[in-house]
């Protein structure tokens, strides 16, 4: 069997031309600088950068995570949407502290972020539904997501069924849809250094504030 333990050693790692990060010359909002991150990641092509990991915890304490799509940000936070009835719709519902996680290998460039999902109202969370494709929306509309599949063939046929729901009622809404904003109390950007330097900066909310502080790596 291959050794795996070598060959994950000799794989690279913050290699290439990495990005900079000045942490004296930052904007007093984390997320205004998320932003300025997010745009670095646009312009160097980085694949996907929106794509985020969510973690969440489940009724016995235990974490949970996946990767989905950003959706907004603005000064009140991050926002995803998500079933109410799927997996982590429930654990939401149970339990509404979350962290979110950003990494763009190409730049070396991570960002953490740590607060309370806050659902919009049904308004925008239609809103955000009808702005899905056409086959995202239809997806959803089966509404069996992280329910046991029994072949493929059923999927094909339950998804036919829905698209066509959705091409003859164009402004068919998911019910249990949901968009949710994650308000931070805490955002960490960590800038990956080939020499270990790395820097960390923390923000942290507090007294209806933000703070920052140098971390070591």
């Amino acid at each position: 069997m291959e050794n795996m333990k070598v060959l994950l050693r000799n794989l690279n790692v913050l290699k290439g031309s990495l990005g900079n990060f000045n942490t004296d010359d930052v904007p007093e909002d984390p997320h205004e600088l998320f932003i300025e991150w997010l745009h670095i990641a646009i312009k160097k092509e980085v694949p996907e950068p929106h794509a985020m990991t969510l973690s969440t915890i489940d009724g016995n304490g235990h974490p949970d995570a996946r990767v989905l799509i950003l959706k907004n940000i603005d000064q009140n936070g991050w926002y995803f949407a998500t079933s109410s009835e799927s997996s982590k719709g429930k654990q939401l519902a149970e339990e509404a502290k979350v962290a979110l996680t950003f990494y763009w290998s190409l730049l070396g460039k991570q960002v953490r972020i740590r607060g309370k999902a806050v659902e919009m109202g049904s308004e925008r969370c239609a809103e955000d539904f009808l702005e899905r494709s056409e086959i995202a929306r239809a997806g959803a509309l089966i509404g069996k997501q992280s329910n046991h599949l029994i072949s493929r063939e059923e999927l094909d046929g339950e998804l036919d069924r829905k698209l066509s729901d959705v091409k003859a009622n164009p402004d068919l809404v998911y019910s249990s849809w949901k968009l949710y904003c994650v308000q931070a109390d805490q955002v960490e950007f960590w800038q990956g250094s080939s020499d270990r330097k790395h820097i960390r900066l923390q923000y942290r909310f507090h007294e209806n504030q933000w703070t920052r502080a140098l971390l070591w790596p």
